[in-house]
């Protein structure tokens, strides 16, 4: 079993900001990639950040500037600090990990349930 747990979310002024953290535990031999992403009402679920072990990120047109992803390989953690929210960005944010479990077994997703992040316009 593989658990993300994401905290961090809430309700925030336009022009603040906030920071999401997710942690992952459990049976896990390697995490390629940690990342975050979010789902809209009505809309479908959309990357928003990702990095890599090694330290390389990818970010959606949207947030890129705003957002900076991060990630502490040591504690299987990943940050997203975002700044300069605006209504556009009210969302529940999903942390996703790539990895394996055995050094035998390919690679899967494993998901968090989900944080609210709410910017009231």
């Amino acid at each position: 079993q593989v658990q993300l747990v994401e905290s961090g979310g809430g309700n925030v002024q336009a022009g603040g900001s906030l920071r999401l953290s997710c942690a992952a535990s459990g049976i896990i031999f390697n995490i390629h990639r940690m990342g975050w992403y979010r789902q809209a009402p009505g809309k479908q679920r959309e990357m928003v950040a990702e990095v890599t072990t090694g330290g390389s990120t990818t970010y959606s047109d949207s947030v890129k500037s705003r957002f900076t992803i991060s990630r502490d390989n040591a504690k299987n953690t990943v940050y997203l600090q975002m700044n300069s929210l605006n209504p556009e960005d009210t969302a529940v944010y999903y942390c996703n990990a790539r990895g394996t479990r055995t050094p035998y077994t390919p690679p899967s997703d494993y998901w968090g349930q989900g944080i609210q992040v709410t910017v009231p316009s």
